[in-house]
């Protein structure tokens, strides 16, 4: 997908660029895969507390059930059209199977309309869309929506233009290399598409504006030295003045930002063999 850019007929225009949508084929969803979104405002759902600041807004979107899981084993998939999805920055497939059952899976990259694509839990063909366990995937393949336990749907590698590498078969584990550089072992029953997510050129993609981060549904971000001494540790002073603290900076909250760990201890760290690079 090319990235389109205009003349630049105001401020604004001069550093914004859009999505070429030439790839896409469908405009409107498929109304039975689609439910409303409510708009929450960064608000919690049990206690109605802010939990993220600065969202808000935004153009309504109906949110596309995208089947992460691909359960339906052996059974050959038609893809009837590539949509664009406001949800997720890659293309989502819309794909039929002989029974008639519609679904939407990401898209990878090369699939198009026409192609057949199949999930498996036994070694099927090697081609972009179809989806098996890792340890069925030959060495040095790319591959996207992997799993982290077995029957729990795809989880990893799933942003527009990503892709891991299978490294190696480790006993009862595969070695993968996800897109940040890091390198871990993930059971080998685990199931993972091949292929690496469509759309590579979402990145490139520039607002240009505020009002287009505003459709996005977030609200402006004000650094804390702008704030008021009661509003964040940074505040204060007049006009722009250093942040004035040994320490370093602090969050909003008082804890202190730049380099002090905050990765929690968890169950699957002993199966990183690299931290991420990137």
């Amino acid at each position: 997908m090319p990235i389109k850019r205009y003349k630049p007929t105001t401020p604004g225009r001069r550093g914004a660029s859009v999505q070429d949508f030439s790839d896409v084929t469908k405009t409107k969803p498929e109304k039975k895969l689609t439910v409303y979104l409510k708009q929450q405002a960064g608000r919690s759902a049990q206690t109605g507390k802010l939990t993220v600041r600065h969202r808000g807004g935004g153009a309504k979107r109906l949110y596309r059930i995208v089947d992460f899981m691909q359960n339906k084993y052996d059974a050959p998939a038609t893809v009837l059209a590539i949509e664009y999805d406001p949800n997720r920055g890659p293309r989502i497939a819309l794909i039929q199977y002989q029974d008639g059952e519609k679904r939407y899976i990401i898209a990878p990259e090369s699939l198009k309309t026409g192609d057949a694509v199949v999930s498996s839990q036994k070694a099927i063909a090697i081609q972009p869309g179809n989806r098996m366990p890792l340890e069925y995937i030959p060495v040095g393949t790319m591959v996207h929506n992997i799993e982290f336990s077995q029957g729990t749907g795809g989880k990893l590698v799933r942003g527009a233009g990503n892709g891991a590498q299978v490294m190696s078969i480790e006993g009862d584990h595969v070695q993968v290399k996800l897109p940040s550089g890091e390198r871990r072992l993930i059971a080998k029953v685990c199931a993972a598409t091949v292929g690496v997510v469509g759309n590579p050129d979402f990145r490139l993609v520039r607002l240009g504006t505020a009002g287009r981060r505003r459709y996005q549904s977030w609200r402006p971000v004000v650094t804390g030295k702008a704030m008021n001494p009661v509003d964040h540790p940074h505040g204060g002073g007049e006009g722009h003045q250093p942040i004035g603290l040994k320490s370093g900076p602090k969050t909003k909250w008082g804890k202190l930002a730049f380099g002090v760990k905050t990765r929690k201890p968890k169950a699957g760290d002993k199966l990183i063999l690299a931290r991420r690079t990137r």
